[in-house]
């Protein structure tokens, strides 16, 4: 057995797609992009979306993009075929350009739901997912184990205890959005 940390990243796709849906009620059509570069997150997502999707009425198109101008291009896309809101799939180059999607969503008014806090820091409307800071405390715990003699074999995977849901108040005014207040009381962090 080897010693793992998981931090449920793409299992939490189908709760953040029904909290965008929340955010957005009027939405059907849901735009999805993915970075078909990185196969693991493409395929969890492609796996669980779908099902998730139909259970709240709501139907998906999924978009590629592994570069910002794949990225441009996918915002043409679904502005051209009136997506009423965007999911983001978790991906560490899609993450890194949570500032280019911020403003494109804002810029064409589409609520955009993502994996990590710092999206929703840069601009984005709203993210569900591991807490980041406790997944890092989590590594260094078990580190500690491993300096302290235990070995690596024996450790058992360990899974996340803290998501965070966080909502951007700002965009959400900026988009038109009422934040029902349900929402705001689940909600870990209100960006205003």
């Amino acid at each position: 057995m080897r010693p793992a940390i998981n931090i449920f990243i793409w299992e939490v796709a189908a709760k953040r797609l029904g909290l965008l849906h929340e955010l957005a009620p009027k939405a059907v059509r849901v735009a999805v992009l993915i970075n078909p570069g990185n196969v693991p997150s493409a395929e969890a997502t492609l796996r669980d979306l779908p099902e998730a999707a139909r259970a709240i009425g709501l139907q998906i198109q999924v978009l590629n993009a592994s570069t910002s101008g794949e990225i441009e291009a996918a915002f043409a896309t679904l502005v051209r075929d009136r997506a009423d809101a965007l999911f983001v799939a978790a991906d560490t180059f899609l993450i890194s350009r949570r500032v280019q999607f911020a403003t494109l969503a804002t810029r064409h008014g589409i609520p955009a739901a993502y994996s990590t806090r710092e999206e929703v820091e840069a601009g984005g409307l709203m993210s569900y997912g591991a807490s980041i800071p406790d997944m890092w405390r989590q590594v260094g715990a078990y580190t500690g184990q491993i300096l302290k003699g235990a070995k690596p074999a024996d450790l058992p995977v360990v899974q996340p205890t803290k998501f965070e849901f966080v909502i951007n108040l700002v965009t959400a005014k900026a988009l038109g959005l009422d934040v029902p207040d349900s929402l705001l009381a689940r909600a870990d962090e209100v960006i205003e």
